[in-house]
């Protein structure tokens, strides 16, 4: 008997799986994590590891608490933010009901959604629950946030929920994040390692109504957040205020990347994020492959069903150029 069931998702960052093939230095722009992240010493006593992690993370949880404004019972942590995608759709998106997710997308609300015995529809109004990531992956786009909340008074009027993932907003502009809003129709997540350049560490973290956590509190596996990811967090968030300095220099680079890769006669979406949505006007695989044999890896879009196009993480200003010198020689 054959089982459908769905493929994995494509995903970038696959820098390290490069460099054990090949043994060669890689640069990785596939992987969008801040290029400017805070600079802090961080401890950890290593007697913690002869113990579980408090499954409550009552020390984390009131860290975030303290960062965000929001009381503890309306957060929730887990092992990457990817681990409560997958709990989330669990709770909310099992026996049969169904969820919305525009074009051009990150692949895997739609794959959780599906895993949890969801149907995709074809407008939020028909949905149960509707995912919006912002800024949104790959494109960069950022929704202002009164454009948000109007969009979560449109789900509500309906009875949907809103999934918005904001893993990229500290990185962008935290004024339009709607993780201040204490709504039961919503469900807001972050990423700690996209913002601190961490992503080896899986941690995020995520804002909804106290009912809704305490069931994706039980749901996700016990002791998920490692100790050594635990510690890390706590104090990292200490460091919040100087994420200020990423997202200002993160902008200028942007900017001056853009402006580079449209002088080699390709075009960039507009783009409020760490990252940028680059139009070849061809299929890329081509592009893509080159750029792999001189050690540099850029994002294949045709998983996000853009096959003429590719995203690249904006790194420093020495790297970004190797980037524009290797793209215009794979252009020809």
């Amino acid at each position: 008997m054959v089982i459908d069931f769905p493929k994995r998702e494509v995903h970038g960052g696959t820098g390290k799986r490069q460099r054990e093939k090949t043994k060669k230095n890689v640069l990785d722009f596939s992987a969008s994590i801040n290029p400017f992240p805070p600079v802090f010493d961080w401890h950890i006593d290593l007697s913690c590891l002869e113990q579980y992690p408090d499954d409550g993370y009552c020390e984390l949880k009131e860290q975030i608490a303290h960062t965000f404004h929001r009381a503890t019972e309306e957060i929730c942590v887990g092992n990457g933010s990817m681990e409560l995608i997958r709990v989330f759709c669990l709770i909310r998106l099992k026996e049969n009901k169904k969820f919305f997710t525009e074009s051009h997308t990150f692949g895997e609300y739609a794959l959780s959604a599906c895993l949890a015995g969801a149907h995709k529809t074809g407008t939020f109004q028909e949905s149960d629950v509707s995912f919006v990531c912002n800024p949104n992956n790959p494109t960069g786009i950022l929704r202002k946030k009164d454009e948000m909340t109007q969009y979560l008074e449109c789900i509500k009027s309906h009875g949907g929920l809103l999934f918005c993932d904001e893993a990229f907003i500290e990185l962008s502009d935290p004024v339009q994040s709607l993780a201040d809003i204490c709504d039961p129709n919503l469900f807001v997540l972050h990423s700690l390692t996209k913002s601190f350049s961490v992503p080896g560490i899986r941690f995020g973290y995520g804002f909804g109504d106290p009912d809704l956590i305490e069931k994706m509190e039980i749901t996700r596996p016990p002791w998920s957040v490692n100790a050594f990811a635990e510690a890390y967090a706590i104090q990292a968030f200490q460091h919040w205020d100087k994420l200020t300095a990423s997202r200002t220099a993160i902008a200028i680079e942007r900017n001056i990347l853009a402006a580079e890769i449209c002088a080699l006669g390709l075009r960039c979406y507009p783009s409020a994020a760490n990252f940028i949505l680059v139009e070849c006007g061809r299929d890329v695989a081509p592009i893509y492959n080159c750029l792999v044999h001189r050690n540099i890896l850029v994002r294949n879009c045709a998983s996000f069903d853009l096959p003429t196009c590719i995203r690249v993480a904006v790194r420093t200003r020495n790297e970004n150029q190797i980037l524009l010198e290797a793209l215009s020689a794979c252009m020809h």
